[in-house]
């Protein structure tokens, strides 16, 4: 019997992905959000990078010949549903997990204005409502950066939050 996932995929960020239990799922987070979504009967899931909760009015135009991009919550997550479906994944039967939305620089980000973590973390759980996916995990907020591992087989996801501090260097 085989154990562990047969395809490890890494995301960059503004990057999506969605596969079925044959797939492992890495990234690393900082201000940025990931959004996981997972289906346990069909064990298919999805997972994003995005840096931004959605397009500052004005936007470039011409990011993407579609005219959705990874980049923005928003637009993520409305990819990941679009090929979930195309899969055949009853979207509303998913469970979803979110990550992120850290603040990287504290001494900058000052404590009257929510970051761009924040934001993005609040936009998630926004998204999520609008589309009925239950959220059954998270981890968002705080400082620092977050290594992320969602193993598609069995909807586990792996979480190592490291701290800001002193990491040398200048």
């Amino acid at each position: 019997m085989e154990t562990g996932a047969a395809f490890e995929v890494y995301l960059l960020p503004g990057e999506y992905f969605v596969g079925d239990a044959r797939y492992r799922i890495r990234t690393v987070l900082g201000s940025c959000v990931s959004i996981t979504l997972w289906h346990r009967r069909l064990r298919i899931g999805s997972m994003s990078h995005f840096l931004l909760s959605q397009r500052e009015a004005g936007a470039a135009e011409g990011e993407s010949a579609a005219g959705l991009s990874g980049r923005y919550g928003k637009d993520a997550m409305e990819l990941m549903v679009a090929q979930l479906r195309e899969r055949g994944v009853p979207v509303r039967e998913c469970e979803a997990k979110v990550f992120g939305g850290g603040t990287m620089f504290p001494s900058i980000e000052g404590a009257r204005q929510a970051g761009i973590g924040h934001r993005n973390g609040v936009a998630a759980e926004k998204l999520l409502a609008e589309y009925g996916i239950p959220v059954v995990s998270e981890s968002l907020f705080g400082s620092g950066h977050r290594q992320i591992l969602f193993e598609v087989a069995t909807g586990d996801v792996w979480v190592r939050q490291g701290e800001l501090g002193d990491q040398g260097g200048a």
